[in-house]
């Protein structure tokens, strides 16, 4: 088990991390069964979507805080704003390029 970048947010993220397992682990087999049809895939990722805010959304929210707090203690949130600010992330960086490896495959395929 990882910690979390402070000692009194551990506790939180040890609960958070056991919760969102639990939860990711009830939505992946039933989410292939469900990708059958469109309209299935929506109400079905609906469904566990609130499931998570229900039984996970409190603990994460708690834990976010926690983690928030550690950050402006010590003192990160001045080098988080001063990266943001050097490097803002207004896209989604590119894919990259396909390796040539891949091409090579697929023209032997």
């Amino acid at each position: 088990m990882a910690q979390s970048l402070s000692a009194e947010c551990t506790p939180l993220k040890v609960e958070y991390d056991s919760c969102f397992n639990a939860w990711f682990e009830g939505y992946l087999e039933p989410a292939v069964a469900a990708a059958s049809s469109p309209d299935a895939r929506t109400a079905y990722s609906k469904r566990k979507a609130d499931e998570y805010d229900q039984k996970c959304g409190p603990v994460w929210e708690k834990y976010k805080a926690c983690v928030q707090k550690a950050v402006k203690d010590k003192g990160l949130d001045v080098l988080l704003q001063q990266a943001r600010e050097e490097h803002p992330l207004t896209e989604p960086p590119p894919l990259p390029p396909p390796s040539a490896s891949a091409h090579s495959s697929a023209k032997t395929a």
